[in-house]
């Protein structure tokens, strides 16, 4: 749990001296750069400065064999109001990576104990399930030759160390609102049994047409498109409903239940997750 928000923390010297109440801060190396310093540049990003809405319920998957680091990338990420998860081998990060829910972005070392990063990245690229997760190469190894590399096998940035925290999150906002705008609907959006006109703000199941609120539109457009990722009721209370904190997440468990009983056969796609919230599952078929 972090005991207290880093944009309160004045400096360097007051993280060290109060590292015992910051439990991710490390006197760790990266680079020639002190963890502590690096980790006092996150006090420069706050929510305040940056104009940009990304959804609620973002998750990160952090990759590099440097708990320390992890940990502390992990405590910058989540004052963002991200979710993180760690993976500190190539084989741990497959399987987080894709596992449900998939991360909506990838911090991935180069060098790492088991595997590289770049073949990690490549497998990654090779399958339709986890193409357009973006990636940010995280490393050591700064030279022209192992960026171009990096890009060639589909990473989407590079980063190297000793690195500013600031930059990390500037970066990864960037490219998170990349992925956002594209995966906004388009005119015509098609899940088995389901077709959604996203222009036309119509809905068909096995071509008999749906009427839905405005409301109702928007929700079922949102977990399409967010297909196969979790959506906890406040992500979607945020996302849906614009962020009203008046209204009891049952509202969202009252809407899901009236959008599965007007779009009838096709409600089986929405999954409902006890204690974590709702997912549009990623393929129409259902596993055996």
């Amino acid at each position: 749990m972090v005991a207290r928000d880093v944009r309160h923390v004045s400096g360097p010297s007051q993280i060290c001296n109060n590292r015992s109440r910051h439990p991710y801060v490390t006197r760790g190396r990266v680079g020639t750069e002190s963890w502590a310093l690096v980790f006092s540049s996150v006090t420069h990003v706050s929510h305040e400065q940056s104009n940009v809405s990304l959804p609620m319920g973002t998750s990160i998957l952090i990759v590099d064999d440097e708990k320390d680091l992890v940990m502390t990338v992990a405590y910058a990420m989540e004052q963002e109001g991200w979710q993180t998860k760690a993976a500190y081998d190539g084989q741990t990060a497959l399987e987080l990576a894709t596992g449900q829910p998939l991360p909506d972005l990838i911090v991935l070392d180069l060098m790492l104990p088991d595997r590289s990063g770049t073949e990690i990245c490549r497998e990654l690229r090779s399958s339709d399930h986890t193409k357009n997760i973006p990636i940010v190469m995280l490393t050591a190894r700064n030279d022209e030759i192992d960026r171009v590399v990096g890009f060639e096998v589909g990473a989407d940035d590079y980063v190297g160390k000793p690195f500013s925290l600031r930059e990390l999150v500037l970066r990864v906002k960037a490219l998170l609102r990349r992925a956002e705008r594209s995966e906004t609907p388009g005119q015509d959006m098609r899940f088995g049994a389901l077709r959604v006109d996203a222009s036309a703000h119509q809905v068909w199941v096995e071509d008999s047409e749906i009427t839905l609120t405005a409301l109702e539109f928007r929700l079922l457009s949102t977990l399409l498109v967010r297909r196969g990722r979790v959506q906890s009721r406040e992500a979607l209370l945020h996302d849906v409903w614009g962020q009203d904190p008046g209204l009891p997440t049952r509202t969202v468990d009252t809407h899901i239940q009236r959008l599965r009983k007007k779009i009838g056969m096709a409600s089986s796609y929405i999954e409902t997750l006890r204690g974590t919230g709702y997912r549009f599952r990623a393929t129409p078929e259902i596993s055996a």
